[in-house]
């Protein structure tokens, strides 16, 4: 593989970000293709025994495995991280792969994670479940509660874990705050930063040190395949991420990793229109439900720390209806042109009650505690005409007498 004039990192780092998610990363062959290469391999040949010693003991550069590396997987690694800013990125098999990666590869028997109670079910089993089975000992905060991050800290406190937006609420954690006194206290910041990616949100200039992602949302953005990715400094990837990852395997898929780059190209233009959807729509159906959870409405109780961190809010907002799990299933079959799905980021509108599926692995006293009721909502708005989409939800609430 070489890398055409051009396309090398020093200059590609040089380049605003709606042109690194086109070209940042690109590796080109002999063939000199331009969209790039899928190398569906598992391993590589070597020219002699001695070659396949040096790239074994990192004495020379070159592909091993395609556990460890894939030119395809290398070029999506490289391309992200150019995106968010980072030094580095690992690619993952899915969203929660990249989260359990990033906290399992830095926590053990005897650490403290404090982590935002808002927060993606899994997230949560994360926190509460696995952990604490390995010996790590959690704390759940209100991430919007600055105080209570503080209060939380104990000297075997390793890790500050929370998402902003938070998966379904909504809710947002003061990045600059909570990633500072992280570091004021030798505590390593990690931020899901799934709803928003680094094209409306950049958290690593907030003072995060480690982004994870669900790419299977917006970077990937047309529903199709799973990922994950975790970014950070090159010495937190070397030596902290990758010795967990090589031996446990949560690897991306050469085609995986090839799918999302082509959704990359398209990154910068969905998130800000299907966040300008998702704000049209959101002002049209405020006043039908009884709460709305739109960061990017200003009867958001952080709307201003939100216009502050995020160039746009993104096209996930929640809503709940007075009648509970009966009226939102009703709602939910109501519907005509917005599908019943759990998947969020994609570039069709979608809908889902999350009492009964994204947080139903944790019990139903936790999930009211993390402010998701029975008759929450959770919809990501698509790139459909947003009219279309009013409508529709109109109609759906109409039916359900609201």
């Amino acid at each position: 593989m070489k890398k055409t004039t051009g396309f090398d990192r020093s200059t590609t780092k040089k380049w605003h970000a709606a042109t690194q998610a086109v070209r940042g990363g690109t590796w080109r062959s002999e063939h000199g293709e331009t969209s790039e290469a899928l190398f569906l391999t598992s391993g590589y040949s070597y020219d002699n025994a001695e070659s396949v010693a040096a790239r074994f003991s990192g004495e020379e550069q070159g592909m091993t495995y395609s556990r460890l590396q894939n030119p395809t997987v290398a070029m999506l690694e490289e391309r992200i991280a150019l995106i968010e800013g980072a030094e580095a990125c690992r690619v993952q098999s899915s969203g929660m792969a990249a989260m359990t990666t990033a906290l399992l590869s830095q926590l053990s028997a005897g650490d403290h994670i404090v982590s935002a109670k808002a927060a993606f079910g899994s997230c949560r089993w994360l926190v509460d479940t696995l952990c604490p089975r390995f010996g790590i000992e959690s704390t759940v905060v209100e991430g919007s509660d600055n105080a209570a991050w503080e209060r939380a800290i104990r000297p075997n406190t390793k890790v500050f874990f929370f998402e902003t937006p938070a998966n379904p609420t909504l809710d947002i954690v003061d990045m600059a705050y909570v990633c500072g006194l992280a570091k004021a206290h030798g505590i390593t910041s990690v931020v899901d930063n799934a709803f928003a990616t680094a094209v409306l949100q950049r958290p690593l200039e907030f003072g995060a040190d480690v982004v994870a992602y669900s790419a299977t949302k917006l970077m990937e953005g047309q529903g199709r395949v799973l990922a994950g990715a975790v970014c950070g400094t090159e010495k937190f990837m070397n030596e902290v991420l990758l010795p967990f990852q090589r031996n446990t395997g949560p690897n991306l898929s050469p085609f995986n990793a090839w799918v999302v780059l082509k959704g990359l190209e398209t990154l910068q233009l969905r998130a800000q229109r299907q966040s300008e959807n998702a704000l049209a729509v959101g002002q049209a159906i405020e006043g039908r439900v009884a709460r709305m959870l739109h960061p990017g409405l200003a009867s958001h109780p952080q709307y201003e720390l939100a216009s502050r961190q995020m160039d746009a809010c993104g096209p996930i907002f929640a809503f709940e209806l007075p009648g509970g799990a009966a009226q939102a299933m009703a709602f939910l079959n109501a519907l005509e042109l917005v599908d019943i799905s759990n998947n969020i980021g994609d570039s069709r509108s979608l809908c889902c009650h999350p009492w009964t599926t994204t947080h139903y692995g944790v019990s139903p006293d936790v999930r009211l505690d993390m402010g998701v009721g029975e008759g929450l909502l959770r919809i990501n708005i698509g790139l459909e005409d947003p009219r279309d989409v009013i409508a529709d939800l109109d109609q759906a609430l109409t039916r359900v007498g609201l």
